[in-house]
């Protein structure tokens, strides 16, 4: 008789979904696909206590089907939180859809992820994240009303790039005001890192205030363009999270904080527009604190575009979403006092404040 070892990737690849830590409690999973168009998508509804799941749809080339399913878990359950902090009536969801945005998108594709969203009735509604653009949500807009961040024209916020960067910039000046002891940023070193539609809005404000903005992108050519907008320098050290700054500001994709980088940031502030920065919450929000580096949570100060998109479920102004998202700075602040007076990290603070709405709620809602 032979005894089989399986090992723990086996292991985990026997529970794809409900073993995987990012699952955390998600209340449903929609896998879509359509042979006629090619599209293969994703949408996870990770809570909707508050409200609806309002979440942007990520188009990307991802490596494998795994990656795409922890992405969109990881996605999902982090709007829970951000629309939770931010006091909006809103659930957490988000979608991805697999494929290269540049070359497999198509009209055909979008409409139909549309049928796929409107089939859920109104529990998920999207909106524009990562290889997206407002066209692609009136596209989608077409076949189902659960959209939101669709073109002015038609009656919606349009493109939510430029009020997240806001939320990021007030984000990142309380932050500075909690380690620096002032919210000023003229004439700190400030390193982005992704320069799409957020990352040079960010830029903007920076160089405006005075800031020594170093900008990094995959794209050289974007890096010369935005270079020569804003007067920003060009990072080209061999190691970013090494470079000598003040803050660095994570502005493309996730997890950039993690085993390889953590003992490597020199900055003494972290606050950037990326989601889910921190490869591990549990791992490497604790290595920073004990460096003395603050970390501003992502789902907290990259909130200004779902605040954006919600004047169109909530029916306010673009004046109106411009100072909820302004008042992201004095949440960062309550955020850090939280978590300085209940020892815990500023991420782990932010989320049981939103723990507890969410908890409030569905006592509320179950009477």
């Amino acid at each position: 008789m032979t005894t089989e070892i399986t090992s723990a990737a086996e292991l985990k690849k026997m529970d794809p979904v409900f073993g995987q830590l990012s699952f955390d409690n998600h209340e449903q999973i929609v896998f879509c696909n359509d042979k006629d168009t090619g599209l293969k998508a994703i949408i996870g509804i990770h809570n909707s206590v508050l409200g609806p799941a309002l979440g942007g749809t990520r188009m990307w080339k991802y490596a494998n089907e795994w990656e795409a399913l922890n992405d969109v878990l990881r996605l999902s359950r982090g709007m829970t939180y951000k629309s939770a902090i931010t006091g909006l009536d809103l659930g957490g969801g988000k979608a991805v859809i697999i494929g290269d945005a540049k070359t497999d998108k198509t009209p055909e594709l979008m409409r139909k992820f549309g049928e796929f969203v409107n089939s859920l009735s109104g529990r998920y509604i999207t909106a524009e994240d990562v290889g997206m653009v407002t066209a692609d949500m009136d596209t989608v807009r077409d076949v189902t009303p659960y959209v939101t961040g669709i073109s002015e024209s038609r009656g919606g916020s349009g493109n939510p790039s430029p009020v997240t960067a806001y939320g990021v910039y007030m984000g990142m000046k309380a932050a500075a005001k909690y380690q620096f002891g002032s919210d000023k940023l003229d004439g700190k070193k400030i390193l982005v890192q992704g320069i799409g539609h957020v990352g040079e809005t960010l830029v903007d404000y920076l160089t405006k205030e005075g800031a020594l903005v170093q900008i990094s992108d995959i794209n050289d050519s974007r890096m010369e363009e935005v270079s020569k907008k804003y007067g920003a320098s060009i990072y080209t050290g061999e190691n970013l999270y090494t470079a000598d700054v003040d803050i660095y500001a994570p502005c493309a994709l996730g997890a950039t904080i993690n085993d390889d980088t953590v003992y490597k940031i020199q900055a003494k502030v972290i606050a950037g527009a990326a989601n889910n920065q921190l490869a591990n919450e549990n791992v490497h929000g604790p290595i920073l604190q004990e460096r003395g580096i603050v970390y501003a949570p992502d789902f907290l100060i990259n909130a200004g575009g779902i605040i954006n998109v919600y004047a169109e479920i909530a029916h306010y102004d673009k004046a109106e979403a411009m100072r909820r998202t302004e008042n992201i700075y004095n949440t960062t602040l309550e955020i850090f006092d939280y978590a300085k007076n209940h020892n815990l990290t500023p991420q782990k603070a932010a989320m049981a404040i939103a723990d507890e709405r969410i908890a409030k709620r569905k006592k509320e809602n179950a009477k």
